[in-house]
């Protein structure tokens, strides 16, 4: 048996029907402004953000269940400050891309690694910086690049005075 709604009760189950709707698409654009999506590249999982402080928290969080995890930073005089729209490059033991010039929309990364060994290159603003990885079962792996002040000014053709 299906309810029935009275003509004088329409206008206003009507507005409160839109009204619904309106409040979940707000909180579905909300949630997506802070959950960065997971992507792939020659079938590895990856996910990167941070940037605002909900999304840097729910990255901080995820990192522990991810089995790579990157950090981006940039030095500056009293410590550093994050850096995003780094491309990141990891080759395998043999030198194969398995992230092949993806681009970090934020500070952190995580990626679904294979326990192994990596090579792990990452540039920004045209300077590149390299380590080894490795990925070891059940123990998450972080690699933190860290670039020289003044990087980030690099792309306008000046640089840091020392």
């Amino acid at each position: 048996m299906t309810p029935r709604i009275s003509p004088r009760a329409r206008p206003l189950a009507a507005a409160l029907l839109c009204g619904a709707l309106a409040f979940g698409a707000l909180a579905t654009s909300a949630q997506a402004a802070f959950n960065p999506p997971i992507r792939m590249s020659h079938g590895i999982e990856y996910m990167s953000g941070g940037i605002g402080s909900d999304e840097a928290k729910l990255m901080e969080t995820v990192l522990p269940r991810w089995p790579a995890s990157f950090e981006f930073a940039i030095k500056d005089h009293q410590g550093a400050d994050f850096a995003a729209d780094v491309h990141v490059t990891v080759r395998d033991g043999r030198g194969v891309a398995l992230l092949d010039n993806v681009v970090a929309g934020g500070p952190f990364m995580v990626a679904r690694l294979e326990p192994g060994s990596y090579q792990v290159e990452a540039t920004l603003r045209g300077q590149t910086l390299k380590q080894p990885l490795q990925v070891v079962f059940g123990t998450p792996t972080k690699a933190t690049f860290l670039w020289p002040a003044g990087t980030d000014m690099a792309a306008v053709g000046t640089r840091a005075v020392q």
